[in-house]
């Protein structure tokens, strides 16, 4: 039998219900998680000895928080996880606007019904997604959209300017006992700034110029990029003074968490599995050596950032390639090739900024940081000597065409032509698969190529190998 939970203020009393501050809820949760082993902020990789730890100490320390770091570091990704942390639900005082304690309520609403009759005062549970908010600083948000205002239908109603009941909570009061975000707070103009001073430390506001005494019960949260302190606005001194940690965020550190981000993040459908996708090792090191690369190109503004969806989006669009490829061949397994690689240009492209380049350099760059990727993980995976067998082959005077539309087939037989590639692509664990086959002769090809051991021509769509 389901038990029943209070449902007003005496009966909450009666069942020996003690409030505790969502600070002190949110450290008692932690606590219980880090004794039984559990992981608390699932969903965020690359961090467990950076960030994290930074974090944790944070809550146990009941501090508000800033997230600082460049774009695509997970930093909202981090704040709506301390969601997480919260109890499953809490009681309210039913109706109230901003969650008010039911044995200690601010709002004047609520006194007066407890005043009035504290036993019979309603409570209901609210769950912990209810109690998370936030709002992305724009120049246009104002002290009303945070803090409140005065509501003139109230006003209209008969009553006095001066009376606490006219007010219409912003945003900030309507999440007390929860946690509060504000996204890119340097981008909140430095007035409003001000008016976040009071509800952080003093816990009272003004509206019109009436003092309201609001001991809120808020985490407070922000997220800013670095950039944003000398480009966009900044934040004033005071406010970031009132911050009790601030958390510098980072880009992964290995070519393993970026791979592992890029599997988590990947768009997902329905008919996946219709068509099974295997994805060599290989191809996915190359599709994150290409954003790390990118991350340290003179070409490339590294103040901007070089964001992980940068990853996710060409991983994608490989994939899509590889994907129109096997339905247009009526191939039953999508497996990328390095033929699929020039794809991503559009994806790439679109989420990274370039120093000051002529007009039609930016293509240029990429196919760059492509050739980086697939020569570094290549010299990764074999060493030239390997191969001598093979390139012998095509000084002979052999060669090859291909392109992201040759069938698989086409690909086995060429290993049964070429000397050394079947040893090649045993080691890259491409036997028994047509289409592994291909990305792997793909993957040898251009590798001699990019170590000077073949030539390389373009003609009509297609690349020709030859000695």
């Amino acid at each position: 039998m389901v038990e029943q939970k209070p449902k007003t203020v005496r009966e909450l009393r009666n069942a020996g219900y003690k409030p505790v501050t969502v600070k002190q809820e949110m450290r008692k949760n932690l606590v219980r998680r880090i004794e039984e082993g559990q992981a608390h902020f699932p969903g965020i990789i690359g961090y467990e000895d950076t960030v994290l730890p930074h974090l944790e100490n944070a809550i146990l320390s009941g501090q508000d928080i800033i997230f600082l770091g460049e774009r695509g570091q997970a930093k909202s990704r981090l704040i709506r996880s301390l969601v997480s942390l919260l109890d499953d639900e809490i009681p309210v005082i039913a109706g109230c606007e901003i969650n008010d304690n039911p044995f200690a309520p601010i709002c004047r609403r609520c006194r007066d019904l407890v005043d009035t009759d504290s036993h019979h005062t309603e409570v209901e549970w609210i769950d912990r997604e209810r109690r998370y908010g936030e709002k992305l600083a724009t120049p246009d948000i104002t002290i009303a959209d945070l803090i409140g205002e005065v509501d003139p239908i109230r006003v209209a109603e008969g009553r006095y300017l001066s009376d606490e009941l006219t007010i219409h909570y912003g945003l900030v009061p309507r999440h007390n006992r929860g946690i509060f975000c504000i996204n890119e707070l340097p981008d909140l103009v430095e007035r409003i700034q001000v008016g976040l001073l009071n509800i952080m430390e003093e816990r009272d506001v003004q509206v019109r110029g009436y003092r309201i005494r609001m001991p809120l019960d808020v985490l407070v949260v922000a997220s800013a990029n670095p950039e944003d302190y000398t480009n966009r606005g900044r934040i004033i001194t005071p406010l970031k003074d009132r911050y009790g940690a601030q958390i510098r965020t980072h880009y992964p550190r290995n070519a393993e968490a970026e791979i592992e981000i890029m599997e988590q993040e990947r768009s997902h459908f329905e008919d996946d599995g219709e068509r099974p996708v295997n994805v060599p090792q290989y191809m996915k090191e190359i599709v994150a050596e290409i954003t790390r690369l990118a991350r340290r190109s003179p070409d490339i503004n590294q103040r901007s950032g070089v964001s992980v969806r940068a990853s996710i989006a060409d991983y994608e669009s490989l994939l899509a390639n590889a994907m129109r490829r096997a339905i247009r061949l009526s191939e039953k397994e999508i497996v990328p090739r390095v033929s699929d690689l020039p794809y991503v240009l559009p994806a790439l492209t679109g989420k990274i900024e370039f120093e000051t380049v002529d007009d039609g350099r930016e293509e240029q760059i990429v196919e760059r940081l492509i050739q980086g990727a697939v020569l570094a993980v290549f010299n990764h995976y074999f060493s030239l000597g390997d191969l001598e067998p093979t390139v012998a082959r095509f000084k002979a005077g052999y060669s090859v065409e291909v392109s992201d539309l040759t069938p698989s087939s086409d690909y086995v037989k060429l290993v049964k032509e070429t000397e050394g590639l079947d040893s090649a692509i045993g080691k890259l664990g491409a036997k028994g698969s047509p289409p592994l086959t291909a990305s792997a002769v793909e993957f040898v090809l251009e590798g001699l190529h990019l170590n000077k051991r073949l030539n390389k021509d373009k003609v009509a769509g297609r690349y020709q190998y030859r000695g």
